[in-house]
Protein backbone atom coordinates (compact mmCIF):
# COMPACT_ATOMS: atom_id res chain seq x y z
CA UNK A 1 0.00 0.00 0.00
CA UNK A 2 1.44 3.37 -1.08
CA UNK A 3 1.20 6.40 1.22
CA UNK A 4 1.51 10.15 0.67
CA UNK A 5 2.44 12.38 3.61
CA UNK A 6 1.45 15.98 4.17
CA UNK A 7 4.10 17.22 6.60
CA UNK A 8 7.38 15.71 7.71
CA UNK A 9 8.33 16.79 11.21
CA UNK A 10 9.29 14.62 14.17
CA UNK A 11 6.17 12.43 13.85
CA UNK A 12 6.63 11.96 10.12
CA UNK A 13 10.22 10.84 10.49
CA UNK A 14 9.28 8.40 13.24
CA UNK A 15 6.43 7.08 11.09
CA UNK A 16 8.71 6.43 8.09
CA UNK A 17 11.22 4.62 10.30
CA UNK A 18 8.44 2.53 11.87
CA UNK A 19 7.15 1.47 8.45
CA UNK A 20 10.67 0.44 7.45
CA UNK A 21 10.93 -1.78 10.54
CA UNK A 22 7.49 -3.32 9.93
CA UNK A 23 7.77 -3.84 6.17
CA UNK A 24 8.46 -7.59 6.31
CA UNK A 25 4.97 -8.13 7.74
CA UNK A 26 3.14 -4.99 6.61
CA UNK A 27 4.08 -3.96 3.05
CA UNK A 28 3.40 -0.25 3.42
CA UNK A 29 5.64 2.43 1.94
CA UNK A 30 5.67 6.20 1.84
CA UNK A 31 6.08 7.20 -1.81
CA UNK A 32 5.66 10.97 -1.55
CA UNK A 33 6.04 13.77 1.02
CA UNK A 34 4.84 17.35 0.68
CA UNK A 35 5.97 20.04 3.13
CA UNK A 36 5.47 23.76 3.49
CA UNK A 37 9.15 24.54 4.08
CA UNK A 38 11.36 21.78 2.62
CA UNK A 39 9.65 21.11 -0.70
CA UNK A 40 8.30 17.86 -2.09
CA UNK A 41 9.81 14.38 -2.46
CA UNK A 42 8.69 11.43 -4.60
CA UNK A 43 10.09 7.91 -4.82
CA UNK A 44 7.92 4.96 -5.84
CA UNK A 45 10.49 2.61 -4.27
CA UNK A 46 9.80 4.23 -0.91
CA UNK A 47 10.87 7.54 0.58
CA UNK A 48 13.33 7.26 3.47
CA UNK A 49 14.02 9.69 6.27
CA UNK A 50 17.06 10.85 4.26
CA UNK A 51 15.42 11.29 0.86
CA UNK A 52 16.27 14.73 -0.60
CA UNK A 53 13.43 17.16 -1.33
CA UNK A 54 12.87 18.90 -4.64
CA UNK A 55 10.79 21.97 -5.48
CA UNK A 56 7.42 22.12 -3.77
CA UNK A 57 4.39 20.91 -5.70
CA UNK A 58 2.24 23.83 -6.83
CA UNK A 59 -0.80 22.54 -4.94
CA UNK A 60 -2.05 19.70 -2.78
CA UNK A 61 -3.98 18.38 -5.76
CA UNK A 62 -0.89 18.31 -7.98
CA UNK A 63 1.05 16.54 -5.23
CA UNK A 64 -1.60 13.83 -4.84
CA UNK A 65 -1.98 13.36 -8.60
CA UNK A 66 1.74 12.71 -8.96
CA UNK A 67 2.04 10.64 -5.78
CA UNK A 68 -0.46 8.01 -6.96
CA UNK A 69 -1.02 6.89 -3.37
CA UNK A 70 -3.85 4.85 -1.87
CA UNK A 71 -3.71 6.56 1.54
CA UNK A 72 -2.92 10.16 2.45
CA UNK A 73 -1.59 10.94 5.94
CA UNK A 74 -2.08 14.51 7.23
CA UNK A 75 0.52 15.45 9.84
CA UNK A 76 1.05 19.16 9.27
CA UNK A 77 1.14 21.63 12.16
CA UNK A 78 -2.03 22.45 14.07
CA UNK A 79 -4.01 25.56 13.11
CA UNK A 80 -6.47 25.73 16.03
CA UNK A 81 -8.41 28.70 14.68
CA UNK A 82 -9.62 27.12 11.42
CA UNK A 83 -8.00 23.69 10.87
CA UNK A 84 -6.43 24.76 7.59
CA UNK A 85 -4.69 23.83 5.37
CA UNK A 86 -5.22 20.32 6.75
CA UNK A 87 -8.96 20.31 6.01
CA UNK A 88 -8.31 21.24 2.39
CA UNK A 89 -5.62 18.56 2.09
CA UNK A 90 -8.12 15.93 3.29
CA UNK A 91 -10.80 17.11 0.88
CA UNK A 92 -8.35 17.00 -2.03
CA UNK A 93 -7.55 13.39 -1.10
CA UNK A 94 -11.24 12.42 -0.86
CA UNK A 95 -11.89 14.01 -4.26
CA UNK A 96 -9.31 11.61 -5.74
CA UNK A 97 -10.67 8.50 -4.06
CA UNK A 98 -7.85 8.35 -1.49
CA UNK A 99 -8.37 7.11 2.08
CA UNK A 100 -7.15 9.50 4.79
CA UNK A 101 -5.45 9.27 8.18
CA UNK A 102 -4.73 12.37 10.23
CA UNK A 103 -2.82 13.07 13.41
CA UNK A 104 -3.71 16.74 12.97
CA UNK A 105 -6.54 17.46 15.39
CA UNK A 106 -7.62 20.61 13.57
CA UNK A 107 -9.83 18.89 10.95
CA UNK A 108 -11.58 16.77 13.60
CA UNK A 109 -12.06 19.81 15.83
CA UNK A 110 -13.41 22.05 13.05
CA UNK A 111 -15.01 19.91 10.36
CA UNK A 112 -15.45 16.33 11.57
CA UNK A 113 -19.10 15.96 10.66
CA UNK A 114 -18.61 17.25 7.12
CA UNK A 115 -15.46 15.20 6.50
CA UNK A 116 -17.04 12.05 7.95
CA UNK A 117 -20.06 12.46 5.68
CA UNK A 118 -17.92 13.13 2.62
CA UNK A 119 -15.80 10.03 3.28
CA UNK A 120 -18.94 7.94 3.71
CA UNK A 121 -20.49 9.32 0.51
CA UNK A 122 -17.35 8.45 -1.46
CA UNK A 123 -17.02 5.05 0.30
CA UNK A 124 -13.63 6.00 1.71
CA UNK A 125 -12.11 5.39 5.14
CA UNK A 126 -11.19 8.25 7.47
CA UNK A 127 -9.13 7.53 10.59
CA UNK A 128 -7.69 9.85 13.27
CA UNK A 129 -6.59 7.84 16.32
CA UNK A 130 -3.46 9.95 16.92
CA UNK A 131 -5.28 13.27 17.24
CA UNK A 132 -6.01 13.24 20.98
CA UNK A 133 -3.77 10.85 22.95
CA UNK A 134 -0.91 9.99 20.63
CA UNK A 135 -1.22 6.29 19.77
CA UNK A 136 -3.33 5.34 22.78
CA UNK A 137 -6.65 3.82 21.61
CA UNK A 138 -9.51 6.20 22.28
CA UNK A 139 -11.71 6.36 19.20
CA UNK A 140 -10.93 2.77 18.22
CA UNK A 141 -11.72 1.63 21.76
CA UNK A 142 -15.18 3.17 21.54
CA UNK A 143 -15.76 2.12 17.92
CA UNK A 144 -14.80 -1.53 18.37
CA UNK A 145 -15.49 -2.32 22.03
CA UNK A 146 -18.26 -0.13 23.42
CA UNK A 147 -21.37 -0.72 21.28
CA UNK A 148 -24.60 0.98 22.25
CA UNK A 149 -22.89 3.18 24.83
CA UNK A 150 -23.81 6.83 25.42
CA UNK A 151 -20.99 9.14 26.46
CA UNK A 152 -22.28 11.91 28.71
CA UNK A 153 -19.04 13.75 29.27
CA UNK A 154 -15.30 13.58 29.84
CA UNK A 155 -12.46 15.13 31.82
CA UNK A 156 -8.84 15.01 30.80
CA UNK A 157 -5.30 16.22 31.18
CA UNK A 158 -3.92 15.61 27.73
CA UNK A 159 -1.40 18.33 26.93
CA UNK A 160 2.03 16.96 27.73
CA UNK A 161 3.77 20.28 27.12
CA UNK A 162 1.87 22.01 29.93
CA UNK A 163 2.64 19.08 32.22
CA UNK A 164 6.36 19.62 31.56
CA UNK A 165 6.03 23.39 32.03
CA UNK A 166 4.22 23.05 35.35
CA UNK A 167 6.94 20.70 36.62
CA UNK A 168 9.60 23.28 35.71
CA UNK A 169 7.62 26.01 37.48
CA UNK A 170 7.54 23.81 40.60
CA UNK A 171 11.33 23.62 40.37
CA UNK A 172 11.44 27.42 40.45
CA UNK A 173 12.24 27.86 36.75
CA UNK A 174 10.46 30.36 34.49
CA UNK A 175 7.80 29.33 32.00
CA UNK A 176 10.22 29.79 29.08
CA UNK A 177 12.44 27.05 30.51
CA UNK A 178 9.48 24.68 30.59
CA UNK A 179 8.66 25.48 26.98
CA UNK A 180 12.28 24.82 26.01
CA UNK A 181 12.26 21.47 27.81
CA UNK A 182 9.08 20.42 25.97
CA UNK A 183 10.59 21.49 22.65
CA UNK A 184 13.71 19.43 23.35
CA UNK A 185 11.44 16.42 23.94
CA UNK A 186 9.80 17.09 20.56
CA UNK A 187 6.30 17.29 22.08
CA UNK A 188 5.52 21.02 21.87
CA UNK A 189 3.37 22.43 19.09
CA UNK A 190 5.29 24.30 16.37
CA UNK A 191 3.89 27.45 17.97
CA UNK A 192 4.24 26.66 21.68
CA UNK A 193 1.67 29.32 22.59
CA UNK A 194 -0.95 26.89 21.27
CA UNK A 195 0.03 24.72 24.26
CA UNK A 196 0.39 27.42 26.91
CA UNK A 197 -2.75 29.31 25.84
CA UNK A 198 -4.84 26.13 25.90
CA UNK A 199 -5.55 25.91 22.15
CA UNK A 200 -4.14 22.39 21.79
CA UNK A 201 -6.32 21.13 24.64
CA UNK A 202 -9.32 23.03 23.26
CA UNK A 203 -8.85 21.38 19.86
CA UNK A 204 -8.57 17.95 21.48
CA UNK A 205 -11.68 18.59 23.57
CA UNK A 206 -13.63 19.68 20.49
CA UNK A 207 -12.40 16.63 18.57
CA UNK A 208 -13.48 14.28 21.37
CA UNK A 209 -16.87 15.95 21.67
CA UNK A 210 -17.44 15.88 17.91
CA UNK A 211 -16.60 12.21 17.48
CA UNK A 212 -17.88 10.71 20.73
CA UNK A 213 -20.82 13.04 21.45
CA UNK A 214 -21.74 14.34 17.96
CA UNK A 215 -21.34 17.86 19.32
CA UNK A 216 -20.67 19.78 16.10
CA UNK A 217 -18.47 22.32 17.94
CA UNK A 218 -15.13 24.00 17.22
CA UNK A 219 -12.26 25.06 19.51
CA UNK A 220 -13.55 28.61 19.27
CA UNK A 221 -16.55 27.56 21.36
CA UNK A 222 -14.45 26.19 24.23
CA UNK A 223 -14.33 28.25 27.44
CA UNK A 224 -10.53 28.48 27.42
CA UNK A 225 -7.88 29.76 29.83
CA UNK A 226 -4.21 28.81 29.52
CA UNK A 227 -1.29 28.66 31.96
CA UNK A 228 0.83 31.46 30.47
CA UNK A 229 0.12 33.75 33.42
CA UNK A 230 1.53 31.35 36.03
CA UNK A 231 4.88 31.93 37.75
CA UNK A 232 6.83 29.70 40.15
CA UNK A 233 5.81 31.91 43.07
CA UNK A 234 2.11 31.96 42.13
CA UNK A 235 2.06 28.20 41.58
CA UNK A 236 3.72 27.50 44.95
CA UNK A 237 1.19 29.70 46.74
CA UNK A 238 -1.70 27.91 45.04
CA UNK A 239 -0.64 24.32 45.50
CA UNK A 240 0.64 23.87 49.04
CA UNK A 241 1.14 20.26 50.16
CA UNK A 242 -2.18 18.67 49.24
CA UNK A 243 -3.17 20.23 45.93
CA UNK A 244 -1.84 20.33 42.39
CA UNK A 245 -2.58 22.59 39.40
CA UNK A 246 -3.24 20.95 36.03
CA UNK A 247 -4.63 22.19 32.73
CA UNK A 248 -7.92 20.27 32.65
CA UNK A 249 -10.26 19.83 29.68
CA UNK A 250 -13.89 18.99 30.38
CA UNK A 251 -16.94 18.27 28.29
CA UNK A 252 -20.50 17.61 29.42
CA UNK A 253 -23.95 17.23 27.92
CA UNK A 254 -26.60 19.83 28.70
CA UNK A 255 -30.11 20.55 27.46
CA UNK A 256 -28.53 23.13 25.13
CA UNK A 257 -25.85 20.84 23.71
CA UNK A 258 -22.32 19.89 24.68
CA UNK A 259 -20.37 22.42 26.76
CA UNK A 260 -16.57 22.46 26.84
CA UNK A 261 -13.94 24.09 29.02
CA UNK A 262 -10.14 24.14 29.24
CA UNK A 263 -8.56 25.87 32.23
CA UNK A 264 -5.96 25.40 34.97
CA UNK A 265 -7.68 23.79 37.94
CA UNK A 266 -6.50 23.34 41.50
CA UNK A 267 -7.04 19.64 42.18
CA UNK A 268 -6.72 17.67 45.40
CA UNK A 269 -4.00 15.03 45.23
CA UNK A 270 -6.69 12.36 45.62
CA UNK A 271 -7.89 13.26 42.11
CA UNK A 272 -6.28 10.98 39.47
CA UNK A 273 -5.88 14.00 37.18
CA UNK A 274 -3.60 15.57 39.80
CA UNK A 275 -1.22 12.63 40.10
CA UNK A 276 0.20 12.53 36.57
CA UNK A 277 3.98 12.63 36.22
CA UNK A 278 6.22 13.65 33.35
CA UNK A 279 4.38 13.76 30.01
CA UNK A 280 1.71 11.27 31.08
CA UNK A 281 -1.93 11.95 30.17
CA UNK A 282 -5.29 10.74 31.44
CA UNK A 283 -8.74 10.78 29.86
CA UNK A 284 -11.82 9.91 31.94
CA UNK A 285 -15.02 9.16 30.00
CA UNK A 286 -18.40 9.29 31.73
CA UNK A 287 -20.84 6.77 30.26
CA UNK A 288 -24.38 5.50 30.82
CA UNK A 289 -23.57 1.77 30.92
CA UNK A 290 -19.98 1.52 32.15
CA UNK A 291 -19.72 4.35 34.66
CA UNK A 292 -16.45 6.25 34.31
CA UNK A 293 -13.69 4.72 32.20
CA UNK A 294 -10.08 5.87 32.43
CA UNK A 295 -7.52 5.80 29.62
CA UNK A 296 -3.98 6.44 30.86
CA UNK A 297 -0.78 6.78 28.84
CA UNK A 298 2.62 6.91 30.49
CA UNK A 299 5.15 9.43 29.18
CA UNK A 300 4.27 9.36 25.46
CA UNK A 301 6.71 10.50 22.80
CA UNK A 302 6.45 11.06 19.05
CA UNK A 303 6.98 7.31 18.60
CA UNK A 304 3.57 6.66 20.14
CA UNK A 305 1.97 9.18 17.77
CA UNK A 306 3.64 7.45 14.84
CA UNK A 307 2.35 4.12 16.08
CA UNK A 308 -1.17 5.53 16.21
CA UNK A 309 -0.84 6.39 12.51
CA UNK A 310 0.38 2.85 11.89
CA UNK A 311 -2.61 1.28 13.66
CA UNK A 312 -4.96 3.38 11.54
CA UNK A 313 -3.10 2.26 8.42
CA UNK A 314 -3.43 -1.40 9.41
CA UNK A 315 -7.13 -0.83 10.10
CA UNK A 316 -7.63 0.63 6.62
CA UNK A 317 -5.67 -2.20 4.98
CA UNK A 318 -7.84 -4.79 6.72
CA UNK A 319 -11.06 -3.00 5.79
CA UNK A 320 -10.63 -2.47 2.05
Amino acid sequence: MNIALFGFGNVGRSFVKLLERQRAVYPFRVVAIHTAHHGTAYDLRGVSADTPFGPAAASAGEFLDKANAEVAVEITSLSPHDGEPAISHIREAFARGIHVITANKGPIAHAYRELRNEASFRQLLFRFESTVMDGTPVFNLVRHNLPGLTINGFSAVFNSTTQVILEKLREGLPLAEGVRAAQELGIAETDASFDTDGWDSAAKAAALANVLMDAGVTPLQVDRTGIGHLTPHALANLEGNTQRVALVARGWSTANGVQLSVKPELLHLDDPLARLQGTSNLLQIDTDCMGTLGILEFNPTVEQTAYGLFTDLVDIARSI
